[in-house]
């Protein structure tokens, strides 16, 4: 094989695919004569290593990339720890103690007789593939790791007491930090324009919005996704406004400009827990449910209720866990509540689909179509499963 040291293929470990980052390793439970999962006391404290050795195996992972060495492979093929340090700037042994990981998992491969190195099933792995996974691992580097550290501490005074302590930032979420401090900006902007751009065509692609109707895009940024509804759901009449925080008018009213949209796009600012404003056939709320409680996700559900005209319909995307929570395709629920309570806003995160239709039936609405995505389908080296409620408003 080109750039392999000693290279005898016969030899070559067995490849294990990089959708190994997205799928936990799971030791099945056994079962009673009934069918109940359970675990043994010794088993259930082996689960426990799982979970002490994840930080380690996300770290080492990641600092192979930024230290160079996957690029130093892929462009130069068969390496070995010393030309490899040289290049990156590190001993042997380090990149040595590094590269264990990627050997086991298959992702690296290493020469049983020179002891060079090559990419194994990382060679396998298209680039705009691997960004995709880098982006969300750069993500979760900057907002998570060091926040989590107070996830206990943010779970006890529902407040971000990471931002406070690594930034001085008090009493704000992380979408307000993301405003201050570039570099929680550089790397959340970066995956959130990903997932908008990835996940609203399917979101558009899945509802319907009557020709003509006037739309209200709630929680709608700096008009992103009013630009979106004009470019997938046109039609002759249709007006979509943003609603948002104030401070956002002047970049919405500039995007939709560049668009030569301002005609048919407009901007209102305020809270939505205050009041929305009134009169709009159809109201969306993308990327935005998930980060509240309960209580507040019924604020915001009875304030969109007043908002529309009688017979109007709501279309709401949101991350959804399964329905089984034991379901072990799954791993949003191992994610997103300490990236909800202790790095974002210490509060909220996803529901099961069917809470959301209750939450939805609870504030005057009749529930019209659900679609979930298939996470067989979702892309790879991803996890967050979305989901769309349609309702209509009857009371």
């Amino acid at each position: 094989m080109p750039g392999w040291i000693g290279a005898d293929p016969a030899r070559a470990p067995r490849r294990r695919w990089l959708t190994a980052l997205h799928h936990q390793r799971r030791r099945v439970p056994a079962t009673d004569a009934k069918g109940s999962a359970h675990m043994s006391a010794n088993a259930t404290l082996n689960r426990f290593t799982d979970f002490m050795v994840g930080p380690a195996r996300f770290a080492n992972l990641l600092s192979c990339f930024e230290l160079g060495l996957i690029d130093v492979l892929r462009k130069c093929g068969g390496q070995t720890a010393v030309q490899l340090g040289e290049t990156v700037g590190a001993t042997p042994d380090a990149v040595e103690q590094l590269l264990h990981l990627l050997v086991k998992e298959g992702f690296v491969a290493q020469d049983e007789t020179t002891g060079g190195y090559r990419l194994d099933a990382l060679a396998e792995v298209a680039p705009a593939d691997l960004q995709r996974v880098l982006t969300l691992m750069d993500m979760i580097k900057m907002t998570m790791l060091r926040q989590v550290f107070y996830l206990t501490e943010s779970v006890q005074t529902g407040t971000l007491v990471g931002l406070s302590e690594l930034y001085g930032f008090q009493g704000g979420t992380l979408y307000d930090a993301v405003a201050v401090h570039q570099d929680l900006r550089m790397s959340w902007s970066t995956l959130m324009d990903n997932v908008t751009a990835h996940i609203d065509p399917w979101f558009f692609e899945n509802i319907t919005i009557p020709a003509g109707a006037r739309v209200l895009d709630v929680a709608g940024n700096t008009g992103l996704g009013a630009i979106l509804t004009h470019k997938l759901k046109g039609s002759a009449g249709l007006h979509v406004t943003t609603f948002d925080l104030p401070e956002k008018e002047q970049e919405s009213l500039a995007n939709f400009a560049s668009h030569g949209l301002e005609d048919r796009c407009s901007f209102v600012g305020g809270d939505v827990f205050k009041t929305l404003p009134t009169g709009y056939d159809v109201v969306m709320i993308k990327h935005f449910l998930d980060m509240w409680d309960k209580a507040e996700v019924r604020k915001i559900l009875r304030a969109v209720h007043d908002s529309l005209k009688d017979g109007g319909q709501v279309h709401i995307l949101v991350p959804v866990y399964p329905e089984n929570t034991r379901d072990s395709a799954s791993v949003d629920i191992d994610f997103f509540p300490a990236f909800f309570l202790g790095c974002t806003m210490g509060q909220g995160g996803p529901q099961k689909l069917s809470t959301y239709c209750d939450l939805l039936r609870e504030c005057g609405f009749e529930v019209t179509a659900t679609v979930t995505q298939d996470p067989a389908k979702l892309l790879p080296g991803t996890f967050v499963v979305h989901g769309i409620l349609s309702a209509k408003k009857t009371s």
